[in-house]
């Protein structure tokens, strides 16, 4: 008996396992030499492969990165694209906003010089994203958004986060992907305004289906048990920020980071919602 179980479980590991390895320019775009050692150090932790292959990334795709940060699936997706056909957008500050602050423009600038080099990354391309900005492209014209710890961000700010969930199903296709990757906090109870950085699923679950998405399905990639979520500064206080004070307050050198680091970054739900409205 145990023999056609094993069989069986090789036929069913054999028929799973291309699922991701398959795409060879998506392994050639996260082993590439564009990428930056600190991202990739950060690679044990945010599964690039397996992420965006749960979250359905194809040849061809127009992808929009909201928020992209220091560049950490730009200087994945951006490669993808040009080598697939495809396109990378990163939305970046809003420079039709009268009341952009300097330190955004300058923010935004430099995030676009450090990605200029188009032999690299081919021709990436920006839309301004913010309080007051505009469409995240024409309706209907891309086929994937992903948001990366960004809701914790604009949870606080119920008004704010319907704006760019309505703004975000707008520019998708009909059956186009929402991929969500966010802080989790389930099991314990989250904190007021999520001031951790950590969401429950229910949370993101239902203000993202609120605006017109369905949830797909959800994955376990980047779940990490030793997460413990009860830390002194929140998420922060994790790898990669490694917070060791207060917010607005200098590092303490005292503080000791030797059970936080051992942690690693974040328990974090992974999501993949589609457009049904």
């Amino acid at each position: 008996m145990l023999r056609p179980l094993l069989a069986a479980a090789a036929v069913a590991a054999a028929i799973a396992a291309p699922a991701y390895a398959a795409d060879a320019q998506l392994q050639a775009a996260v082993n590439g030499p564009q990428r930056s050692e600190a991202h990739k150090a950060r690679d044990a932790h945010r599964h690039p492969v397996e992420t965006l292959t749960f979250w359905g990334l194809k040849p061809k795709m127009t992808v929009l990165e909201i928020s992209p940060g220091s560049g950490y699936w730009t200087e994945i997706l951006a490669p993808y694209a040009k080598a697939t056909g495809g396109t990378y957008v990163a939305t970046a500050a809003d420079l039709n906003n009268p009341n952009i602050s300097e330190a955004a423009k300058t923010g935004r600038a430099n995030f676009e010089k450090k990605y200029a080099d188009e032999a690299k990354y081919g021709k990436i391309n920006y839309v301004g994203f913010g309080p007051t900005s505009g469409p995240l492209g024409a309706p209907g014209s891309a086929d994937m958004v992903i948001t990366a710890r960004n809701l914790h961000n604009w949870a606080p700010n119920p008004a704010f986060l319907d704006k760019v969930l309505k703004d975000v199903h707008a520019v998708l296709k009909p059956g186009g992907i929402l991929a969500v990757e966010e802080h989790r906090k389930d099991p314990k109870p989250e904190a007021d305004k999520w001031s951790d950085g950590y969401m429950s699923e229910a949370t993101v679950i239902a203000a993202v289906e609120k605006a017109g998405f369905k949830l797909q399905a959800r994955s376990d990639v980047n779940a990490n048990p030793k997460d413990t979520k009860d830390h002194p500064f929140g998420v922060w206080t994790l790898p990669p920020t490694r917070q060791t004070a207060g917010r607005g307050q200098p590092a303490d050198p005292n503080f000791d980071r030797t059970k936080y680091d051992a942690i690693g970054e974040s328990d974090r739900m992974t999501l993949r919602f589609v457009k049904v409205g």
